[in-house]
């Protein structure tokens, strides 16, 4: 049977519950099994290399941090400087000899860690190869970026100061559903 077919003949309800087994646990239950669960975590963790601890920290890292610059909201906590913090905490190297593999002063790596710079470019291409591509350039650049995006979406008192360099404006105007006003 084809499974176009198969899918006209039953309902989005039939076929998951055909792959899916429900299962009604108490709350004894849940919680039996919530400890197993972290007992064997706990176990594997404590089993696993040292490449495998790295690698899982990683691909962590770098998925919060693709699911945050993929996101639509700003948070100001998830910043440049926390990833950066959190990636050199995950390596367990100190900063001084981290700023060092990447070629840059350890107060400059401080600095970028606790928000009192924005990154240069080039940080961000050696936080790349540093990671060995593990966590690409562009996803730090646009930590940056979103950072950016929301000061010039939020900040008023900017339109205001720039309001006086600007002369002969259009007078059309495009509301924000699409549609022309004049």
């Amino acid at each position: 049977m084809s499974s176009k077919k198969f899918k006209s003949e039953h309902t989005q309800e039939e076929l998951a519950e055909s792959l899916i087994f429900p299962v009604k646990l108490s709350k004894k239950q849940q919680k039996e099994a919530a400890e197993r669960l972290a007992l064997v975590r706990s176990q594997r963790r404590g089993v696993a290399s040292e490449k495998e601890k790295l690698i899982s920290g990683l691909l962590s890292l770098r998925f919060q941090l693709e699911d945050y610059i993929n996101g639509n909201t700003y948070n100001p906590k998830l910043s440049f400087g926390y990833f950066l913090g959190e990636y050199v905490t995950l390596l367990e190297k100190k900063r001084k000899v981290f700023a060092e593999e990447i070629s840059i002063d350890e107060t400059l790596l401080s600095q970028l860690i606790n928000l009192k710079r924005d990154p240069p470019d080039y940080v961000s291409v050696r936080l790349e190869l540093h990671s060995n591509r593990a966590i690409p350039a562009d996803y730090w650049y646009r930590l940056v970026e979103k950072k950016r995006e929301h000061f010039i979406k939020t900040d008023k008192s900017i339109r205001k100061n720039e309001k006086q360099f600007v002369q002969n404006k259009l007078t059309v105007q495009i509301k924000t559903d699409g549609r022309l006003a004049l």
